[in-house]
């Protein structure tokens, strides 16, 4: 099964006021090149979703960012509410259905423009709609063998803390050919001291013939909040993209040198390989990872430590994927009493509309949060 890893930037949160999204979504579209054509579509499809959340919700909030993928970027917005919830979601998209006397046509339209739709609603808790635009050009979007479009297989969604301007949590990810079998170096923190990487699972080959491309995951929390959080966070995540490690704890590596000239922060990475259908996980400070099926949670422990300053021992663990299953990441600024099981059918949806149900139900509005979610390789 091939997927698609998507880069998210200009990320915009609008929640007490949303009659600016329109305004921002055209700004936005025109920025990266859209035609008049495709942008006048996406501002009618984030219309019609601040409406809907004007009209039903209840602390109604909508996330707009752009997207790339290496050849093309598009727009995409996340819509989430907490409640009450559309009981039949099939009837409500159909037009001409209103529960409140207009005419009907909000949720169709937005499937319809959309390139890729999902929307995800638990009656009496809350609804979490995701909506994405490519331009209408060359090339064309991907396909995987049977000819249906590839799908994201992971995303995510960060918030900053309330009244914040920039964001101290954040997420990346990238494909891996490598094996992870072998250290290219004897791992050392900024230091100079020893960090051994050992757990279950450290010297097991992670690719060979034939096996598929693994992916990794980094998700990080600057300590603190604001432009110096900020900062770490960023450095983070250009370490992980500079860096040319497929281990776990050579990425950590790289990125906790990386981290020396600023705060530091909790980072996490976890590489996903889908031939052997498992993850291997190695993360320092706070950072939760959670294999989640719909019946069973599986949590992935971090080290005590700050990257950037002070790590004694890494350590690399290893879990099953099980098919159907979701890997989780996030910070401390989602709670983790969060529970995938109170929300029927939610692993059936795409990451995306995970992490924002995730963020819905159990974000903290006092601290910056990120969450990453992968399914759909395994």
């Amino acid at each position: 099964m091939s997927g698609l890893l998507l880069e998210s930037e200009d990320v915009a949160w609008f929640r007490d006021d949303l009659t600016g999204t329109r305004l921002a979504a055209s700004r936005l579209a025109e920025r990266i090149g859209l035609d008049r054509h495709r942008s006048g579509e996406i501002t009618l499809a984030m219309s019609e979703a601040a409406s809907n959340l004007t009209k039903h919700a209840v602390a109604g909030a909508i996330l707009l960012r752009v997207v790339r993928t290496a050849q093309r970027a598009g727009i995409e917005f996340l819509a989430l509410d907490d409640g009450p919830g559309i009981a039949d979601v099939s009837t409500a998209m159909r037009d001409g259905y209103s529960s409140v006397g207009t005419m009907g046509v909000g949720l169709g339209v937005i499937a319809r423009l959309a390139d890729t739709f999902d929307l995800h609603s638990v009656p009496g808790q809350g609804t979490v709609m995701l909506a994405r635009f490519w331009p209408r050009s060359t090339p064309p979007l991907p396909t995987d063998s049977s000819g249906a479009r590839t799908k994201s297989v992971v995303e995510g969604v960060t918030r900053t803390i309330s009244g914040g301007q920039e964001c101290g949590d954040g997420w990346a990810t990238r494909w891996d050919s490598t094996a992870a079998s072998t250290p290219r170096h004897t791992p050392a923190d900024v230091h100079g001291r020893a960090l051994e990487p050992t757990g279950p699972g450290h010297d097991r080959p992670a690719v060979g013939p034939g096996a598929r491309r693994a992916v990794l995951v980094m998700l990080c929390d600057g300590l603190g909040h604001g432009p110096v959080a900020w900062r770490a966070a960023q450095a983070a995540i250009d370490a992980f993209h500079t860096s040319t490690a497929g281990a776990p704890e050579e990425v950590m590596t790289d990125i906790h040198h990386a981290l020396a000239a600023t705060r530091g922060a909790a980072v996490a990475v976890s590489r996903i390989e889908p031939g052997q259908g498992r993850v291997l996980f190695c993360g320092v400070g706070n950072i939760a990872a959670v294999v989640v099926t719909a019946t069973s949670r599986s949590s992935l422990p971090s080290v005590p430590g700050v990257a950037g300053h002070q790590i004694r021992t890494l350590r690399t663990v290893t879990s099953m994927l099980p098919a159907g299953s979701a890997l989780v990441m996030h910070s401390d600024g989602l709670s983790e009493r969060w529970n995938a099981q109170a929300l029927p059918g939610l692993l059936e949806h795409s990451p995306g509309v995970i992490a924002g149900h995730l963020l819905r139900s159990a974000g903290k509005y006092h601290d910056d949060v990120a969450i990453a979610v992968a399914k759909g390789l395994w």
